[in-house]
């Protein structure tokens, strides 16, 4: 029940960034819920093909897709009202990011599944739909903005997971979450950064 609940708000979530790239588009009421539906079901998909779980979540259980049809309405219907939509897309990204990691982590370690496949799948759980959504629309993805905290706070909260596999599963789920939002929130609003490569200039002879 505590997955269930995670996917569900981790589709809303999603679902809600994928409208409001729809938006930014300028695309019809049929491409935001297709931009919804891509973006909040896309990492989870993988996560199930790859753990071999059968039927794929949203297959099981439509009303996933209901879900994400109905954020891509209201985003439809309101987007306009927001000051920045790129600002609120950043900060929905990163509140859906820390959802997902800890509902694909969870489950993983749900499953009995070794630590390096529980960090996998989390990162996979909530990278893969927004990587998604940002190349389908064409903009460079969140998860490849030079310098910026993204891959590193899916990694770190995943392995917060695979730490905590001996408490209750909750108590891992918040705290893994609670590491991913605050390592994205740390990178946008302080500019928290690691370092990057940078290629030395070639050596005259």
């Amino acid at each position: 029940m505590l997955f269930q609940v995670l996917d569900y708000l981790s589709v809303l979530v999603f679902a809600l960034t994928g409208a409001l790239v729809a938006s930014r588009a300028q695309l019809d009421v049929v491409g935001f819920a297709f931009f919804a539906a891509l973006t909040g079901v896309g990492g989870g998909t993988l996560r199930d093909v790859l753990l071999d779980r059968n039927p794929v979540f949203w297959i099981a259980d439509p009303w996933y897709l209901a879900v994400a049809a109905g954020a891509a309405v209201a985003v439809f219907f309101f987007a306009h009202r927001l000051e920045s939509r790129y600002d609120a897309l950043q900060w929905l990204d990163a509140a859906a990011l820390a959802v997902a990691v800890s509902a694909g982590s969870g489950i993983a370690a749900s499953l009995g599944e070794p630590w390096p496949i529980v960090v996998v799948m989390g990162m996979v759980t909530g990278c893969m739909g927004g990587l998604t959504r940002d190349v389908v629309a064409n903009e460079v993805p969140m998860v490849l903005r030079q310098g910026e905290l993204y891959v590193t706070c899916a990694f770190a909260g995943s392995c917060v997971t695979a730490a905590l596999d001996v408490f209750p599963a909750a108590l891992a789920a918040l705290a893994c979450a609670a590491t991913v939002f605050g390592l994205r929130a740390g990178s946008l609003a302080l500019g928290w950064r690691l370092p990057v490569y940078k290629a030395q200039p070639k050596r005259r002879e």
